[in-house]
């Protein structure tokens, strides 16, 4: 069949956005070449103008600077023209953009909306509640052995105060004993036998005294 009524001609590419922005912004560029020549022969006639008088000559090149003009108007309206279709389209592809990135982040929330659920539903809330309370039980235990390990066994619970302090300053005399007897030894008597020895004062001698017993 194909070599009876030939094979069909392959589609052309369906225009986009880019390409129509690219083709139009190909055609302002041309326009402005033009405009920049037509602005050109405009100087030219009116430096010529300047200087003629008037006269049919003048009137004559007035009217092909008219025309010139005319036509570069022309052209400042199509690439006016254009420059709004560009900007339109421009407006459009923006929109697209937008709207392509919302949709890619739509998809990214679902994906992560369907992980979570994922995850989350291997997570028993009931398991998690019991190890909590095993975790409290087991601190319960540690803090009843820590207890138990700190406990005296040296110390009796009912200790009369009394007896405490009778036995506190019967540790004070005899550490006060033993302090006195330390001096003692260095050549001072104890406290408890400083009363006993009596007390003698040398007196200085008298000489008459000591003439008496001689001459006797």
């Amino acid at each position: 069949m194909n070599r009876l009524f030939g094979a069909a001609a392959p589609k052309p590419p369906k225009a986009t956005l880019n390409s129509a922005i690219s083709n139009i912004d190909t055609r302002i560029s041309s326009i402005d070449v033009k405009l920049a020549s037509l602005t050109a022969e405009l100087t030219g006639y009116q430096t010529k103008l300047s200087k003629l008088r008037d006269g049919p000559g003048k009137t004559a090149l007035k009217q092909k600077a008219l025309k010139v003009l005319q036509r570069r108007k022309q052209y400042e309206a199509q690439r006016d023209q254009l420059q709004s279709q560009v900007w339109n389209m421009e407006q459009a592809q923006t929109m697209q953009d937008n709207l392509k990135n919302t949709m890619v982040t739509i998809d990214a929330l679902k994906s992560t909306n369907k992980a979570l659920r994922k995850e989350y539903g291997k997570v028993d809330i009931d398991k998690i509640e019991r190890l909590q309370d095993e975790m409290a039980d087991l601190l319960d235990v540690g803090n009843e052995i820590q207890e138990s390990l700190a406990r005296s066994y040296d110390v009796p619970e009912d200790v009369d105060e009394a007896e405490l302090d009778a036995e506190l300053e019967a540790l004070g005399q005899e550490v006060e004993m033993e302090r006195e007897f330390a001096m003692g030894a260095e050549g001072a008597l104890p406290s408890f036998m400083q009363d006993e020895v009596p007390e003698f004062i040398d007196e200085a001698p008298t000489t008459a005294g000591k003439v008496k017993e001689v001459a006797g």
